[in-house]
């Protein structure tokens, strides 16, 4: 089960390393930033807005663990996007974290055998008979739709234009549909999951989005195509939202 526990998860380490970049990069001593740990906690430096680009460019970064790099690279596009919720940052680096490995992304847990390349074969299992089954395929519909359209909007739209397949809406409308039922099923409250993933279903396509940029980003920075421009364009400009003219 993934859980919001990427903060949770980071070590005196990571603290140190983001006390050393922000202080470096705003030309301070590393005293007043501990200063700012001290009394405003660790989450004040991790939003220090100095610290994305110094963790892309420091030498000093290559030493950041993964749960640190994700966790500020996702903070910091939803804040971009006007996500402003800690656990949602928390939840979102952590499906991140969990669907790197292997072929987790497929898998609707860590240690489950069957596997699922498409949304809808997800979607035949949300009404399991076993209930935590049934809770996994939710949130796992939630998570592989923000996975596959967060991190690999081109794709989605290259098959769309060449294939017909289906257009990031629909992605969309997917993972706000599994993170819904998600929030509302019973082990979603009883693990603490209830809020966050009610959360991830309302902006789904803030999330998507911010995760976009990250991909265009880090990711796939080189990609220069007729369908990212449309798509970026068409974000910038959403259906309810019309340029002046």
């Amino acid at each position: 089960m993934i859980l919001a526990n990427t903060r949770a998860r980071l070590q005196r380490a990571d603290a140190q390393l983001a006390v050393r970049l922000v202080a470096r990069a705003r030309g301070i001593p590393a005293e007043r930033v501990e200063h700012c740990l001290a009394d405003e906690g660790l989450d004040a430096v991790l939003d220090d807005p100095v610290l994305p680009p110094a963790l892309r460019r420091e030498p000093d970064a290559a030493a950041a663990s993964l749960p640190l790099f994700s966790y500020v690279m996702v903070r910091h596009a939803l804040r971009d996007t006007g996500a402003d919720d800690r656990p949602l940052a928390d939840y979102v680096a952590s499906i991140l974290l969990h669907f790197g490995l292997r072929q987790r992304a497929r898998q609707l847990g860590a240690h489950d055998d069957a596997t699922y390349d498409t949304l809808a074969a997800i979607a035949d299992e949300l009404d399991a008979a076993d209930a935590p089954r049934a809770f996994l395929a939710r949130a796992h519909l939630g998570n592989y739709a923000l996975w596959l359209s967060g991190l690999f909007p081109d794709h989605i739209e290259q098959r769309r234009w060449r294939r017909g397949g289906p257009d990031l809406r629909y992605f969309e409308s997917m993972g706000q549909r599994g993170f819904r039922l998600a929030a509302d099923h019973r082990l979603a409250h009883e693990h603490g999951l209830g809020p966050v993933l009610a959360t991830a279903a309302e902006q789904f396509g803030v999330v998507r989005v911010a995760l976009n940029q990250v991909s265009d980003r880090l990711l796939f920075p080189h990609v220069h195509t007729p369908e990212r421009l449309m798509r970026q364009v068409r974000d910038l400009f959403p259906r309810d939202v019309r340029p002046e003219s």
